[in-house]
């Protein structure tokens, strides 16, 4: 029986051998081509516009001297030692150059005082200093409101209630007797 496989195997390869040409594939018969294709005979558009004019000048400059300012002084404060607030604000100007100072309670307990110049040619330049030592005292640990406690119940077991009574009759019947279709069984 192995014989018979073997010799079938080496048949079967002398058969598939790959120095045979293939057969034809499916299709329509025809030959491949034997030429090359042609080359390419045409060549990239060339572009035919010329590129547009802006349609925009440059903008004239618009810069102009600032204007001279409005003299102006004025002032408010404000202290609500109910709220622990403190600050205050006062500044004048005589068109040109603005001078002021305010002063605000910072939350650690210091008061800042801001001493400050402003004009155009050298901004806003400030001096600020400090009074007071800064406090930075212990939180103190919650503690939550009292809470209350249930009231105790002021309530009385109910009465017995009555045993219910049958508030109806038993229903009379609504059909007659069915006559005997059949009589009595038959020796």
């Amino acid at each position: 029986m192995f014989k018979k496989v073997t010799l079938l195997c080496l048949a079967a390869l002398a058969v598939a051998r790959p120095d045979k040409p293939a057969p034809p594939s499916s299709g329509y018969g025809y030959s491949a081509p034997t030429q090359p294709p042609p080359p390419p005979v045409y060549s990239p558009p060339q572009p035919t516009y010329s590129a547009p004019q802006p349609s925009y000048s440059a903008p004239a400059p618009s810069y102009e001297e600032p204007e001279e300012g409005m003299p102006f002084d004025f002032e408010f404060a404000v202290t609500d030692q109910y709220k622990g607030l403190d600050f205050a604000h006062d500044s004048q100007s005589d068109g040109n150059v603005v001078k002021g100072e305010y002063h605000v309670l910072l939350p650690d307990g210091r008061t800042q005082f801001v001493s400050y110049t402003a004009d155009n040619d050298n901004g806003y330049q400030a001096e600020v200093t400090y009074e007071g030592e800064a406090q930075y005292p212990q939180p103190q640990p919650y503690t939550p409101a009292p809470a209350y406690s249930a009231p105790a119940p002021a309530y009385s077991a109910p009465a017995p209630a009555p045993a219910p009574q049958p508030s109806y009759s038993a229903p009379a019947p609504t059909y007659e007797q069915p006559d005997s279709l059949y009589g009595p069984p038959r020796n």
